[in-house]
């Protein structure tokens, strides 16, 4: 039977299955499509379902492979018209694992990943299933490039509606501060065009505010020239000189240019070519650092921090900006169980330098980590009320990142992960970065948004008043708030 009221009732039937449909009414909506439309006989269901985080295993009743706008309309108006609960599907990195559900739909995306570059005007026109490396290669031939993220397989629209940032974003911006317009479909199934002048509030909510107001079918984003080449690499510390290390590393920043980004990666050290072989397994203290500027001035620049303590390895040279931005994918690949904890810091002040370090004596696996991103610089210079994007001060963000391959293991990591965020929580901000939240932090998302959340409410209210679109960081429409 395929329901259409809009009752009372409809958030909560909104976690219906694809069983209450019948299958001509499915059969009716695959003929409207370009893409293709697949169930769990498919072949490629399975591969289809499958994302990013090895520990998100989840069976929608119907995956929709979108070929263009028009498919994604016709989606979320049958999916609006049968109270499906809906995920949408741009790279399958989002790490609560929001890109796939269980019984309802899914809008797949990742077939639409054109990327068209105006060298004139500096501009792209970009489909959300495009990925960074997409991105990146289109851009690169003309020596522009957009600030979005370090790991190259991320889809762009994802990590653009939570806010974006990467090695270029104290020089540039965040994501969201090079977007000029986008095309998105609302949850009535219209089809329109958020800018500064045509629905300002939508534009201004998903800059920031994730995917809680509807389905971007194409972004246009300011590029800015850069490369082929940035001062870019690793110098690699041993761990008895965590403490140290972190205290010059946060010295060395407070006068650090745009143009230079340095973060931390404190783990056990994988086996890289340039790293003795008695260091592979040991735990160690990373400064990845890029210089997107010139080159000799780079050189200046990261002086202090290359100074640093007795570091095992420095292999900071000119690189490709390209493949820059791939080097940490050999870390990142899917597949593996993953979750993460994260807080923004205003200052990494000694006790929370303490409190992370203790925890990096305590690691549960070889591939987990602590990851300090130092976010400021032109992405600062933006009003917090600008964007839907609040954290607009210069500060540092901690990803916790728990990664392993065996589930036995999962208890051990996610417990690691836990008691360091709640021991590093009263040195924290209280907001945070919405794309490194967990399935489980769904009642921090307020916090997460400060004083903007009141607005992101009110604009949810009018685009999604029956938050249909709710596999997100989920903002409830006011008539909601509360509810379980």
């Amino acid at each position: 039977m395929v329901h259409r009221g809009r009752s009372e009732s409809c958030l909560t039937n909104l976690q219906s299955g694809i069983t209450m449909v019948s299958a001509a009414a499915i059969e009716a909506f695959t003929a409207r499509l370009r893409g293709r439309v697949l169930v769990a006989t498919d072949a490629a269901y399975d591969e289809a379902r499958t994302i990013w985080n090895g520990m998100i295993d989840r069976r929608p009743g119907l995956i929709v492979q979108c070929a263009g706008a028009a498919d994604v309309v016709n989606a979320v108006r049958f999916a609006a018209e049968n109270q499906l609960l809906v995920a949408v599907r741009g790279g399958g990195h989002n790490i609560a694992g929001n890109a796939v559900c269980d019984g309802g739909m899914v809008i797949d995306l990742t077939p639409m990943k054109s990327v068209r570059v105006d060298a004139t005007t500096k501009t792209a026109w970009v489909e959300p299933g495009a990925t960074l490396a997409d991105l990146d290669m289109e851009t690169q031939a003309f020596r522009l490039a957009l600030p979005t993220g370090i790991n190259s397989t991320t889809g762009i629209a994802g990590l653009t509606l939570g806010g974006g940032f990467g090695w270029i974003t104290r020089k540039f911006g965040l994501t969201i501060d090079n977007l000029l317009s986008a095309d998105v479909v609302t949850a009535n199934g219209e089809l329109v065009r958020a800018s500064p002048t045509e629905h300002r509030d939508l534009f201004w909510a998903i800059r920031g505010g994730g995917g809680n107001f509807g389905v971007v079918t194409a972004f246009e984003f300011r590029l800015h020239e850069l490369g082929p080449e940035v001062l870019s690499g690793l110098v690699i510390h041993p761990f008895a000189e965590a403490e140290s290390v972190l205290q010059q590393y946060r010295q060395a920043l407070e006068n650090a240019p745009d143009e230079l980004t340095c973060w931390v990666v404190m783990r056990q050290a994988p086996p890289l070519p340039f790293l003795p072989t008695e260091w592979h397994g040991k735990e160690v203290v990373v400064l990845a650092m890029c210089y997107c500027g010139d080159l000799e001035a780079g050189e200046k620049a990261m002086a202090g921090l290359r100074a640093i303590g007795n570091p095992i390895a420095d292999v900071v040279s000119p690189h490709p900006f390209v493949g820059w931005q791939q080097a940490f994918d050999p870390l990142l690949a899917p597949g593996a169980r993953n979750y993460w904890k994260s807080h923004d810091f205003m200052e990494l002040s000694d006790q929370a330098i303490e409190i992370l370090t203790e925890s990096i004596r305590q690691l549960p696996g070889q591939e987990c980590e602590i990851f300090i991103a130092h976010v400021g610089g032109a992405a600062g210079r933006v009003a917090p009320e600008e964007t839907a994007f609040p954290q607009r001060n210069s500060h540092f963000v901690m990803n916790v990142h728990g990664r392993w391959r065996d589930p036995a293991m999962d208890q051990a990591c996610i417990d690691w992960a836990r008691h360091l965020f709640e021991a590093a929580k009263p040195h924290a901000a209280g907001t945070a970065y919405v794309n490194f939240m967990p399935e489980d932090e769904m009642d921090r998302v307020e916090a997460a948004y400060g004083a903007n959340y009141g607005r992101l409410v009110e604009i949810k209210r009018h685009y999604d008043p029956l938050n249909l679109f709710r596999m997100n960081q989920n903002v409830r429409p006011i008539e909601e708030r509360g509810a379980a």
